[in-house]
């Protein structure tokens, strides 16, 4: 229900702002249920190593009940006014836009940044995003909108990192990678946690939860980002052991 009171508080504002009449309520069909999300923005690709392209989350995430989590470490909850406002004026930011952005003639080639990635949820009910290739560096050769879109949920994720609490959850992602002329001595792989099989190649990833999420969080420190430490297997292999905590949709 409040997903559908969030999109049709979108549309309305969306209505005053360009002057229209009647909201169109097509989007206030949206499934009820758990928190979806209704904005995003975060980054992909570039020159990162393979545990950070696998556990990097996004920057800021806005649901449909307020929620907001930012890098899967801080979150705070907006009123539904401004939720509706956010997911508004996305809805004007990237409307219209392209699936992947194209910078003007005349850009730099730039390399190895990551892709931005904006989305809001539409007046259809479904997501859209806008990818945008090297955005910070390029940013005089893409539509203003663009950039007042990221900047927009750079400010929430601002807000979280001030205002806002830490965000836990009962579900975290693992990631291994193999380190054997790693410095340091190992600690025994924490008990009750899955061991990597097969192949390591370049990470081992698993998803956890209940028991297993709690004992890889209490034996590996969190980081500024992630946690992340050395630990041996019980057949002998090294890896570097990191982890962060899921959002919901994931």
């Amino acid at each position: 229900m409040r997903l559908r009171l969030i999109l049709l508080v979108a549309m309305t504002a969306l209505t005053a702002a360009c002057g229209g009449g009647e909201p169109d309520t097509s989007a206030a069909a949206a499934d009820d249920g758990p928190a979806k999300p209704v904005a995003s923005w975060g980054a992909e690709g570039g020159f990162v190593t393979a545990t950070m392209n696998v556990l990097r989350p996004p920057r800021t995430v806005l649901y449909g009940d307020g929620l907001v989590i930012a890098d899967a470490s801080k979150q705070l909850t907006l009123t539904d006014a401004e939720t509706g406002e956010v997911v508004a004026r996305m809805q004007e930011y990237l409307g219209g836009q392209p699936p992947t952005a194209a910078p003007k003639p005349g850009a730099p080639s730039v390399t190895d940044v990551p892709d931005t990635v904006l989305g809001v949820r539409g007046k259809d009910g479904k997501m859209l995003e806008v990818r945008v290739p090297a955005l910070e560096q390029l940013a005089d050769f893409y539509p203003k909108q663009l950039l007042d879109a990221k900047k927009l949920m750079e400010g929430l994720a601002t807000r979280a990192a001030a205002e806002g609490t830490d965000y836990v959850a009962g579900r975290v992602r693992l990631v291994a990678e193999e380190a054997p002329s790693a410095e340091g001595e190992p600690s025994p792989w924490p008990e009750g946690v899955p061991e990597p099989s097969g192949v390591v190649d370049p990470v081992w990833q698993k998803d956890v939860e209940g028991a297993a999420a709690s004992a890889v969080t209490k034996a590996v420190p969190a980081g500024q980002e992630y946690g992340r430490s050395l630990f041996k297997t019980s057949s002998g292999e090294t890896f570097v052991l990191s982890w962060r905590y899921l959002l919901p949709q994931e």
